[in-house]
């Protein structure tokens, strides 16, 4: 099939990475259709009168419309706040840390909006992420490899880690293979407004709102104990002890008669491990930094200084159940010298994998600062995203 007759509908967020990815796929000869997916409009859990959707489609109308490509846009928003926001409160109030770009990719663009472009005769869809592909053979049927994108300080692969084979094949990252300056010279060389956007830095789809305040739209502040754990806790000298992969996984256990109480926080849901800003606590010699928050107890416990011992495992573990592989499972045991990264923009870093019973365990070379239950880690080989999984 030519290009000219492959029709592609391209994701416009009003930014400029999507709009030079509408803009590459034009050039190439393809039939382009943008689509702007209007995903939230719930002003009651916003804190200003900022509306991000309006502008945001407004640009991307202006891009289609310099384009001379169909332009229209989607409403998803009751789809978004059933499998993205009531997900992502619920986890916070059980205390775990989600990450709702990973879902909102996976359950949003390459799910509702994927199937909504084929119904409009797409052949593909687009994305402005930086992130390659590459199809390879193997006994005759084609296997899609999900590749980091060329510029390693904007690599997007990570918010990809839940893409399945038939997502990956219906999908091209027309700006996988440049560099941010590039994408920009690009917007600029063509007169597209979005040339000096700056890049969105909210949650995905709701924009211009810190994520402690949208949490406290539905959350109810709940006051309880700051407890201080010295780096001496004997939690942190048992496990230096062990060797038994299973009980390396687990996070620390405290006590909060182990420590002292020094002040108090307005709900523990509101907190994640490692976490530095919002505990209002002065007169320590050095920061403080969440290392556990017991929603059940409704207690934060907190270390002092960034290389408090509460802060490093050196092994977590995913749930067979919470595993995803990109590939099959057989390509990725069989594999060496992985790297894996759980947090986006981290560096890759040194990992082995062991499968016992119904568990996976990521044992790493260095011990891992913040590991996080909810957050996803993603496992690397030679900068292919092989599999990832939900932190237990």
């Amino acid at each position: 099939m030519s290009k000219s007759k492959t029709r592609v509908v391209v994701a416009m967020s009003g930014g400029v990475d999507s709009s030079v990815a509408a803009y590459i796929l034009k050039q190439e000869g393809y039939d382009v259709v943008g689509i702007f997916m209007k995903n939230w409009h719930d002003s009651s859990v916003t804190i200003s009168k900022d509306c991000p959707w309006l502008e945001d489609s407004y640009d991307a109308m202006l891009v289609c419309e310099k384009l001379s490509i169909p332009f229209q846009v989607i409403d998803l928003s009751d789809d978004y706040k059933n499998k993205i926001v009531d997900y992502m409160f619920n986890e916070y109030k059980k205390g775990n840390t989600p990450n709702p770009d990973i879902l909102c990719n996976r359950e949003i663009k390459f799910d509702l909006f994927l199937k909504l472009a084929l119904k409009l005769g797409a052949d593909f869809i687009a994305t402005g992420h930086y992130a390659q592909t590459k199809e390879s053979s193997y006994k005759g049927k084609s296997f899609f490899h999900l590749i980091s994108g060329k510029d390693n300080s904007k690599d997007q692969s990570y918010f990809l880690c839940q893409l399945n084979q038939y997502q990956l094949s219906k999908t091209i990252f027309p700006i996988g293979s440049l560099t941010k300056k590039h994408v920009r010279k690009i917007a600029k060389d063509n007169n597209l407004i979005t040339a000096e956007k700056k890049d969105s830095q909210g949650l995905c789809f709701i924009g211009k709102v810190k994520l402690p305040d949208f949490l406290q739209q539905k959350l109810r502040p709940k006051k309880g104990d700051v407890v201080l754990i010295d780096k001496n806790h004997k939690e942190f000298v048992k496990n230096s002890d062990l060797n038994d992969i299973e009980s390396l996984s687990k996070p620390y256990c405290y006590d909060p008669k182990e420590g002292k109480i020094i002040g108090l926080h307005n709900g523990a849901h509101f907190y994640t491990i490692g976490q530095r800003k919002g505990l209002s606590i002065g007169g320590m010699e050095k920061p403080l930094y969440v290392i556990n928050n017991d929603v059940k107890k409704n207690i934060i416990y907190v270390g002092e200084g960034s290389n408090h011992p509460g802060l490093f495992r050196s092994v977590l573990r995913v749930s067979s159940k919470k595993i995803h592989f990109l590939s099959t499972e057989k390509q990725v045991m069989n594999k060496k010298e992985l790297k894996a990264r759980i947090r986006y923009r981290q560096g890759l870093q040194d990992v082995s994998v062991i499968k016992k019973d119904n568990f996976y365990y990521f044992k790493f070379k260095k011990p891992q600062k913040s590991i996080t239950k909810g957050q996803f880690i993603a496992l690397y080989q030679n900068m292919e995203l092989i599999c990832s999984g939900v932190i237990d």
